[in-house]
């Protein structure tokens, strides 16, 4: 394939830490080894760089409900050139800059389809109320990416929802990809937040309502009857405080240490030095943080629930368990954490099962899917099953 100017539209990037922005980066970095002419765009951020070499930032404003999260205000000035692809990460301001900008280029333009937006409805008062009467959620995404060329869903679930939403681009499931070389590299934290001679149990997540860390919590509660595990959650949201209250009540407090948000690149220390990831989240497109664990041979312990269940090899990488059972996940915790043969057995079995994942190789699947679209932009009309809302010119 020839080489590509190619432009990633993001409502969020770093230093936003969340699965989107982990798998923007890998692409981008992943294209530009390639040789190709990528380039990020997204909102500002008062803590990023001034100048980040293949990352245009517009202006922004922060978003009223949710602390991670700001809204671009695009600016045709801060472009560096027309693009020959768009590939658009979400149906909010950026992705709605970059269908029109594809429109007005006629270029190709690929989206794809990372969370299921209803699960994070909560977030905007109102809105799930509202959705529960006029489906409003699918109605707006139906609108959206029945104006792409081309849809990637990052796992079988993901796609069962394109396909319930009645969007009929066509649609591949490529996933996310894992970048062990920046994970194996990181250093070690300094110092360990586990206490010495403790078993380490971690887990990476946003602390957001939609991630069920109060079953987490739960879990390790009845993990720390039966063993000295000690438990670190890296992130950070509107439920810390809930949650550490919540570990207090428990008689864990002492047991569990939020060590907050951590760079990107210095995360792969955490993975290192974890024996067992612990994760409750029913809402995950793919659970890119699973990936990342069993990548440095962490054996994991889950919720099976929609992209999840991709995840992890039930019975060789990890365990799933029924969402919502705190019991379930303590009593497959407990058995990896008592026997340690078992563990590492499990945990040589997640680094080959996460090797499928790996950045260069997914870039070559979105690369094929990039030639894929251009096909189709040449070949057909573009469908609109429901317009965007406008507002009449002034005389």
């Amino acid at each position: 394939m020839r080489l590509l100017r190619i432009g990633l539209f993001t409502d969020v990037y770093f230093p936003s830490k969340n699965g989107v922005s982990t798998s923007v980066f890998l692409l981008w970095r992943e294209l530009r080894r390639m040789g190709h002419d990528a380039w990020i765009v997204a909102p500002a951020w008062p803590e990023a760089r001034t100048a980040e070499e293949g990352v245009v930032r517009v202006k922004s404003v922060p978003y009223p409900f949710f602390d991670d999260y700001r809204m671009g205000l695009p600016s045709p000035r801060v472009l560096p050139k027309p693009f020959e692809i768009v590939h658009t990460h979400a149906p909010l301001t950026m992705g709605l800059w970059g269908l029109r900008l594809a429109e007005r280029w006629r270029v190709p333009h690929i989206s794809t389809f990372h969370t299921h937006y209803e699960k994070y409805a909560h977030y905007v008062p109102g809105l799930a109320f509202l959705d529960r009467f006029t489906h409003l959620i699918p109605r707006l995404a139906r609108a959206f990416y029945n104006r792409a060329d081309l849809v990637i869903a990052p796992s079988r679930p993901i796609l069962d929802l394109i396909e319930k939403y009645e969007i009929d681009r066509p649609a591949r499931v490529i996933p996310n990809g894992v970048d062990t070389e920046l994970l194996e590299s990181a250093p070690d934290p300094r110092p360990l937040p586990w206490p010495p001679g403790r078993r380490r149990v971690l887990t990476v997540s946003r602390l957001g309502k939609e991630k069920r860390l109060d079953v987490a919590l739960a879990a390790f509660a009845e993990i720390a009857e039966a063993t000295d595990a000690h438990w670190v959650l890296i992130g950070e949201g509107p439920e810390r405080e809930r949650l550490e209250k919540e570990a207090h009540d428990l008689g864990v407090a002492d047991r569990v240490t939020f060590v907050g948000p951590v760079p990107y690149e210095k995360i792969g220390g955490y993975y290192r030095h974890a024996e067992l990831f612990l994760f409750a989240s029913d809402t995950e497109t793919q659970g890119l943080v699973l990936w990342e664990a069993q990548a440095m041979g962490v054996p994991v312990v889950a919720v099976g629930a929609e992209g999840t269940l991709e995840g992890v090899a039930d019975g060789e990488s990890g365990f799933l368990v029924p969402p919502g059972d705190a019991g379930a996940l303590a009593k497959k915790a407990r058995l990896l954490l008592a026997d340690e043969a078992l563990r590492r057995r499990f945990a040589e079995a997640a680094r080959r099962f996460a090797e499928r994942r790996s950045a260069p190789r997914v870039a070559e699947e979105i690369l094929a899917a990039y030639e894929e679209a251009e096909a189709i932009h040449r070949a057909e009309p573009k469908k609109l099953i429901l317009r965007f809302p406008t507002f009449p010119r002034e005389s």
